[in-house]
């Protein structure tokens, strides 16, 4: 088989579990968010608690002048004491008075505003109205509730898919649908440019800069944890292009492929854009598949991204896959990735994690990837792990990129061996 040969889908058995989980909430997602739309600003409408979250996970100074802040519900907000809307009024038209470079204000729910029910969809049109033609404000919910961390940026461009302008012409477009670091969107926009495939990029750096919908439009996702995104895209008549995700040389092969595919870009032309890349990849993969092949890791769920990952690392780096768990499985979204994955690694979707801790410490892989609250307790019982979250504040995607992802996942080995010693 090739690297960019995908098979047909597969049924695979995979085990449901419902139970006690731990996750970050949506509102972890901000962090990339508000970096990447560089003239948005995401208001939380929340609790100190939800403050103090945002804060710690950017990592911002007290003199930074950051895109995101928090209206803070008071006792007096959740007891219904006052009027929160006339509050949330309050501080926006406070806040954009002082920030005119704001084109993009979002008001994101939390579990806090949740439990009071304010209707923030409600204040968002009110408060575009009021703001028509300077501001647009929309909203979405942050909540963990029954969320996981990702699903927040999903929930985001959920909410700015009503506002993608129509497409003058049928012509066809490809749609790159997911944020992604700014190096690795240019890199993407070279490739494709030497294929002569018209893309943009969903969400854009600019608010201003929304790219159009058509019924020419087909859509790439970047990410794989963003269900709603593509559902409201295909609602509006665009296509999605089935692929693998663009993680390392064969995942980022095969996902340029279903493009070249979709746009008629002939075989010749598709190896002289995509082989010189492909083949640095390879060669900036060694070192760590030196380190890693044969160890055996295990994927608690966290971000979603654990699919593509387990068979990036799988197929090669030549790691052994115990288990792989997901909050969530999109069967259809994954379908290709499962398809690479060994036939007999257990796939897990959601969480029971008193369950899983169990079947891992039977296991005792070589490395585990967790969240931040189960690092440090397996680490004291003599398990390696590595955060999840750092896989999605890295720059992992792409061709480029193959080499750092690889290293990612040997660090923390190479830790251990030194802390041995």
């Amino acid at each position: 088989m090739t690297a960019c040969e995908v098979p047909t889908k597969v049924e695979r058995p995979v085990l449901r579990e419902r139970g006690q989980h731990e996750v970050f909430c949506g509102l972890t997602g901000i962090v990339w968010l508000h970096r990447k739309i560089q003239d948005a600003f995401f208001l939380v409408v929340g609790s100190r608690t939800c403050a103090h979250l945002i804060q710690s996970a950017a990592g911002v100074m007290i003199f930074a002048e950051p895109r995101f802040a928090t209206a803070i519900l008071q006792d007096k907000d959740l007891a219904g004491l006052t009027d929160a809307n006339e509050e949330l009024d309050r501080v926006v038209n406070r806040l954009l008075a002082r920030r005119p470079d704001i084109k993009l204000l979002f008001l994101v729910g939390s579990c806090p505003s949740e439990v009071i029910k304010l209707d923030l969809s409600r204040a968002a049109l009110r408060l575009s109205k009021q703001h028509a033609g300077a501001v647009r404000v929309l909203n979405y919910s942050g909540s963990g509730i029954e969320t996981t961390f990702t699903q927040g940026e999903d929930a985001c461009l959920a909410s700015m898919v009503p506002e993608l302008p129509q497409a003058a012409s049928t012509a066809p477009e490809l749609l790159v649908v997911g944020s992604l670091p700014d190096v690795v969107e240019d890199q993407f926009q070279r490739l494709f440019e030497r294929l002569s495939i018209p893309v943009r990029f969903f969400p854009p750096r600019r608010s201003t800069s929304l790219p159009s919908m058509g019924p020419g439009t087909r859509f790439l996702l970047a990410q794989p944890f963003l269900a709603d995104t593509a559902r409201r895209l295909e609602e509006r008549g665009a296509t999605r292009l089935a692929a693998p995700f663009p993680f390392g040389v064969e995942g980022t092969t095969a996902w340029f492929q279903a493009a070249a595919r979709a746009f008629d870009v002939s075989d010749d032309r598709f190896a002289a854009a995509i082989e010189p890349a492909a083949a640095r990849a390879k060669v900036a993969l060694q070192g760590a598949k030196q380190r890693l092949a044969g160890k055996r890791i295990f994927f608690f769920p966290d971000s979603q991204l654990e699919v593509p990952l387990a068979r990036f690392l799988s197929r090669e780096l030549d790691m052994q896959l115990v288990e792989v768990g997901t909050p969530y499985l999109h069967q259809e979204h994954l379908s290709a990735e499962l398809a690479l994955l060994p036939p007999d690694v257990t796939v897990s979707e959601g969480q029971d994690v008193e369950r899983q801790l169990d079947r891992c410490r039977a296991a005792r892989p070589d490395l585990v990837v967790c969240g931040l609250g189960l690092a440090n307790p397996l680490e004291t019982q003599g398990l390696t792990t590595k955060w999840s979250i750092e896989l999605v504040f890295t720059p992992v995607h792409g061709f480029d990129q193959a080499g750092d992802l690889a290293d990612l996942f040997a660090r923390p080995l190479v830790r251990r061996t030194r802390l041995e010693v």
